[in-house]
């Protein structure tokens, strides 16, 4: 790409419109200096992402102020980040503690509408930045339904959800989970949905909302998706590839 091109109005207009890396110009051969270093600067926070360690207390701490269902802590099998990331069946799965401290938490109520499990997945950075603003849009959008215990899980996988929520006897089950980081995303949440979660539910049998960051899908509008397919879910007693979104909600 020439120079002039790169200066120009229609670069300009490329870079407003994507957070890609476009237009980036060259020097010789080469990228210019200035696109090399950020580069490098967006993968150094990608795979910091994928590494850091969930502050578990503090978010557990943050969603009992905002809510008024109990909140529990409970970890995969994973016994540590470095093995979570090399043994992806272990995040799937509580271990041993977890599952008898959700049987002491099952309630009162035979059974709940809805759990809500967190989970640091691949970036704890989303779960920390983006889960107390999310839910605190969605609260307010689920009058009527009934909450089990909301879970905070530490090296938690998508379908850990499904093992939690049939624990707690749950009728539909949101995980709000950490996606893979990418080179400029590196805290994008994203929120499964599964009706009647048991352990192998496969990712066809649930809906996913994603990309839920400042520079994606707003809080007021995944809070909107969420309660679209919650509500469908439960009326036709189903989510997956079966379940689509009709809202035209997203402008």
């Amino acid at each position: 790409m020439s120079e002039d091109m790169q200066s120009g109005s229609l670069a300009a207009t490329l870079r407003a419109l994507t957070p890609a890396r476009v237009a980036l110009g060259r020097t010789g051969v080469s990228l210019p200096t200035r696109a090399l270093l950020d580069f490098q600067l967006s993968h150094a926070q990608a795979r910091d992402a994928v590494h850091a360690h969930l502050e578990a207390a503090t978010l557990a701490a943050t969603l009992s102020q905002i809510t008024s269902s109990p909140v529990l802590r409970l970890r995969s099998a994973a016994p540590d980040r470095a093995t979570y990331l090399q043994r992806p069946d272990l995040g799937r799965q509580l271990d041993d503690s977890s599952k008898a401290l959700l049987l002491e938490n099952q309630g009162q109520s035979a059974s709940f509408d809805l759990a809500l499990i967190v989970a640091d997945g691949l970036s704890a950075l989303a779960v920390d930045r983006h889960v107390p603003p999310l839910l605190t849009e969605l609260f307010p959008l689920l009058s009527g339904w009934s909450l089990a215990p909301i879970t905070v899980v530490e090296q938690g996988r998508v379908a850990i959800g499904d093992e939690i929520a049939s624990a707690l006897h749950a009728q539909i089950s949101v995980i709000l989970i950490g996606e893979r980081p990418g080179l400029s995303s590196p805290d994008s949440l994203g929120a499964y949905i599964t009706y009647d979660p048991h352990p192998g539910r496969t990712d066809a049998e649930r809906n996913c909302i994603s990309n839920i960051r400042a520079e994606g899908l707003s809080y007021t509008q995944a809070a909107a998706q969420l309660a679209f397919y919650l509500t469908q879910a439960r009326r036709r007693q189903l989510t997956g590839t079966a379940l689509k979104d009709e809202t035209r909600l997203l402008s």
